[in-house]
């Protein structure tokens, strides 16, 4: 059986991008800001340029240029804010459906024998279609609310190690690095999903007994 492009497009691009969408969920550099601010140490006052970054379930304040760096579960208005909590939700939901979509659609495949079951590849193809288009959705709901999602950014973490610092400050937040991998791997689920449920569209297949049926009958000429 010949393998059209779209369903190994479809193939590679399902797995691809439910890696990429996963790897944005767990990251967390969905936005930063940097700030200065004066603290004590060791040595005294002095003022340090801090790196505030944010993910769906993790926040982390790094000192920039240092190896000073800690991550902690998000907290506060942040966590506490609804539309963070609905895109948790669609983000983990397009994760178990893309996953549920690719098993499926491996299962219509079939690449062990000749003949594909179409409407199961098609059936998976199309929810890992729909699990694109819900990171999409989850995606465009928090860079559109990026700045309004807990604007009170503390830049204390609640356990500070090396750093003292004395006071809350404003940060000027903007998306960063695991936004736009999520960004990546929603197209990449769409188009994927597409592939696979118009793969087998056209296909033939010459080893089916009508096929073969069709092609070897006689024509014959009947006149009346």
């Amino acid at each position: 059986m010949h393998t059209p492009a779209s369903m190994l497009m479809g193939v590679v691009f399902a797995p691809l991008g439910l890696v990429l969408v996963f790897t944005a969920a767990i990251t967390p550099q969905w936005r930063e800001g940097q700030a200065r601010v004066g603290a004590a140490g060791r040595g005294g006052a002095k003022e340090l340029l801090l790196l505030r970054t944010d993910g769906l379930w993790e926040s982390c304040l790094q000192v920039v240029h240092s190896e000073v760096k800690e991550c902690w579960p998000v907290s506060g208005s942040y966590q506490q804010d609804a539309r963070l909590r609905l895109v948790q939700e669609m983000v983990l939901s397009s994760l178990v459906l893309c996953g549920a979509g690719i098993v499926l659609a491996s299962v219509g495949v079939r690449c062990w024998t000749d003949i594909p079951l179409r409407s199961v590849v098609a059936a998976g193809g199309l929810m890992v279609a729909l699990a694109g288009i819900l990171s999409l959705a989850a995606l465009g709901i928090y860079t559109r609310h990026l700045s309004k999602l807990g604007i009170e950014v503390d830049l204390t973490p609640p356990e500070t190690q090396e750093v003292n610092m004395q006071k809350t400050l404003r940060v000027t937040l903007h998306p960063a690095g695991s936004l736009y991998f999520g960004w990546v791997g929603a197209w990449v689920q769409v188009l994927g999903g597409a592939a696979l449920l118009f793969g087998f569209k056209s296909m033939q297949c010459p080893t089916c007994p009508k096929q073969r049926l069709k092609d070897n009958a006689e024509m014959y000429e009947v006149n009346c």
